[in-house]
């Protein structure tokens, strides 16, 4: 068997080689595969195909859903509007034993258009009874965390919707959520 000149055999060296080729080729495949991702994902003009196809043949974007004029990601839909809610400072449900827990919300109403938000605020009072009820029934256990966060927000939502119907609320936005 052929030994290199520190006394290594050379069939050792050579799958030590073979090894870092390996190793480097898969490390810059990952690199490459990771930068084509980033390109796409916040420089490239490839967001979403079928909206894209849509597009250039004039109809209307993606979920049946006409999207704002110049924002390609739909960040902001044509005509959406925001409701703020009052501060809520609500009191949790707590074994007798324990110390009084609370739960401190701002959060925001988005309707699809202006419209909605006229409609929404005169029936306010029933908008905060109802979420009132709600969250005087949750344990500090129940909102913690991004699933418990995520839960409230979607039975929020559904709350704020049979209050206001027929108006329509299209999501509920937590601008701060403190649990004390």
């Amino acid at each position: 068997m052929a030994n290199t000149e520190d006394g290594v055999p050379a069939a050792a060296v050579k799958s030590k080689k073979k090894k870092l080729i390996i190793i480097g080729g898969a490390a810059a495949l990952v690199l490459l595969l990771g930068g084509a991702g980033g390109f796409m994902m916040f420089g490239g003009k490839g967001g979403d195909h079928a909206e894209a196809a849509a597009a250039e043949h004039g109809e209307e974007g993606g979920h049946g859903e006409a999207k704002a004029g110049g924002d390609e990601h739909g960040a902001a839909e044509a005509g959406a509007a925001f409701v703020d809610l009052p501060e809520m400072t609500v009191n949790l449900a707590t074994a007798d034993s324990q110390k009084p827990r609370y739960v401190r919300l701002n959060i925001s109403l988005e309707v699809d258009k202006p419209e909605m938000a006229a409609i929404i605020k005169p029936m306010m009072p029933r908008v905060l009874d109802s979420f009132q009820t709600h969250l005087r029934e949750l344990r500090p256990e129940d909102i913690r965390g991004s699933s418990g966060a995520y839960r409230l927000k979607e039975e929020l939502l559904r709350r704020v919707n049979t209050a206001v119907a027929p108006a329509k609320v299209a999501a509920v936005l937590f601008r701060d959520i403190v649990i004390q």
